[in-house]
């Protein structure tokens, strides 16, 4: 697995001119690649009358689906240099739509290829990218008097406290580093002299 990949901060449009065509690149964040369709759709649904609509949208944090689309565009000038900017900046879980209003000036293949991936690069800068790190879910029981100062404790120490439940005994949920367990397991030891347990979960990403 990935140790992180990058995504699109928030959904959004960015619109630029080449000579004389608008292209207006749509973003948005896509959990499965239904979702990435969907967007697809909604797009080409609002933007009926534009001579094209051409996507491509990375799923997987290891890029495992990639799908891109001319739209009639000629081969390999719309599509593929969205994906490859996609790529480029190792963005994942995310869908583009470049939407292109055509202005009267036929643009050639370099020059479609350098608007079509220049609109999906100049897009992620305005909007912005998130990095997100993966890291192993890891339960920490610990009892009612010590539970307080454990929370601040890993607060102060940057990890981040996912869930808190309250029953016979607290339970904090945290993400950790793989690489940072071990140490962890010493540092709770020494925090809770030795009183609190440790269960490792399963994988996941979240914000770095």
């Amino acid at each position: 697995m990935q140790d992180e990949y990058r995504t699109v901060a928030r959904p959004g449009v960015h619109e630029t001119e080449v000579n004389r065509s608008r292209f207006l690149c749509a973003l948005a964040p896509a959990a499965t690649e239904q979702e990435a369709q969907d967007f697809v759709a909604r797009v080409r649904k609002e933007h009926t009358d534009a001579t094209h609509n051409c996507f491509a949208y990375v799923i997987g944090a290891d890029a495992a689906i990639r799908k891109a689309s001319d739209d009639g565009e000629p081969g390999g000038t719309a599509g593929v240099p969205m994906l490859q900017m996609l790529l480029r900046r190792d963005m994942r879980y995310v869908v583009a739509v470049v939407t292109r209003y055509y202005g009267g000036v036929k643009l050639g293949a370099g020059g479609l290829i350098r608007a079509y991936g220049g609109s999906v690069g100049e897009a992620l800068d305005s909007l912005g990218t998130l990095t997100r790190r993966r890291f192993r879910l890891a339960t920490v029981t610990v009892d009612h008097q010590r539970a307080g100062k454990l929370q601040n404790d890993l607060r102060a120490t940057g990890r981040e406290v996912r869930d808190v439940r309250y029953g016979e005994a607290v339970t904090i949920e945290i993400g950790l580093p793989d690489a940072d367990v071990d140490a962890f397991r010493g540092w709770l030891a020494d925090a809770t002299a030795g009183t609190a347990g440790l269960e490792l979960g399963g994988e996941a990403y979240g914000d770095a």
